[in-house]
């Protein structure tokens, strides 16, 4: 066997090219206590972006992406299984990913039940700790409120967790407890204070509403039980019944 390196230079001939291709010159790694020049890019690696990395927001958006799947197949699961019979297996299976992917998000079910609530209804009730708008009434605010439930909660499948809570609450006590910590005492302490502003303003004659405002958000509860039960024999103009319900407590208006 030869000791003699290929392209050493030992051998006699022409001297070894650098790095760059020029005969002579240092090639770009050296030796101890040398300076190292940089490699340029070549034209092929400036002009493609197959080697460079990808931002990191893409990688942040297909996790939300994926956890999104995960909400959404775990509400479809939910809906037709129930809380009990639901599995995580089955979650995994309609959002089409690794079971393994779903601890990656969620510690269990019941997590995935909240994280439900937590996008789904809070949003929603938080705008009841808005004030009116300016030269608004106080009837308006809450009509508005009420069309807004009725229209993106009883008739979606938003409802449908609300149902779900009504009917496995009980047997759940942490989810019931959650839904009421998250959504029922936000949505009561908005109510009682536009109900105590509407006092204020004489709007609103009876004081003692103000200590009942699960009185004003009836109807609503009313709407979302009634769609699941009951809409196929009777349909329900719900917010018009709330309109009835907002005369009874406001007065009925004048029309001219």
């Amino acid at each position: 066997m030869s000791n003699t390196r290929t392209g050493s230079g030992t051998s006699g001939g022409a001297p070894p090219k650098s790095a760059s291709g020029r005969r002579g010159e240092k090639p770009a790694i050296g030796r101890q206590g040398e300076k190292v020049a940089p490699v340029k890019a070549s034209k092929a690696s400036k002009t493609s972006g197959a080697t460079s990395p990808k931002p990191p927001s893409n990688r942040a958006e297909r996790t939300a992406e994926r956890r999104a799947a995960i909400i959404e197949a775990a509400l479809d699961e939910f809906i037709s299984r129930g809380f009990t019979a639901t599995r995580i297996d089955d979650v995994a299976r309609r959002a089409g990913v690794a079971k393994g992917t779903i601890y990656l998000h969620f510690k269990d079910k019941e997590s995935m039940f909240e994280e439900l609530i937590r996008t789904a209804l809070v949003p929603l009730i938080g705008r009841l700790h808005a004030p009116p708008p300016s030269g608004g009434s106080v009837r308006d605010a809450v009509e508005a409120f009420a069309r807004t439930f009725i229209q993106e909660v009883a008739s979606t499948r938003r409802g449908d967790i609300v149902r779900l809570i009504v009917a496995e609450g009980p047997r759940f006590p942490s989810i019931a407890d959650f839904y009421y910590r998250e959504v029922v005492s936000r949505g009561l302490a908005g109510m009682r204070a536009l109900i105590e502003l509407a006092v204020s303003r004489g709007e609103i004659q009876q004081k003692n509403l103000a200590r009942f405002p699960q009185i004003m958000v009836a109807p609503a509860i009313i709407a979302v039980i009634w769609q699941s039960l009951f809409s196929r024999h009777a349909p329900l103009d719900a917010i018009e019944m709330f309109r009835v319900h907002l005369d009874l407590i406001f007065g009925e208006r004048r029309t001219t």
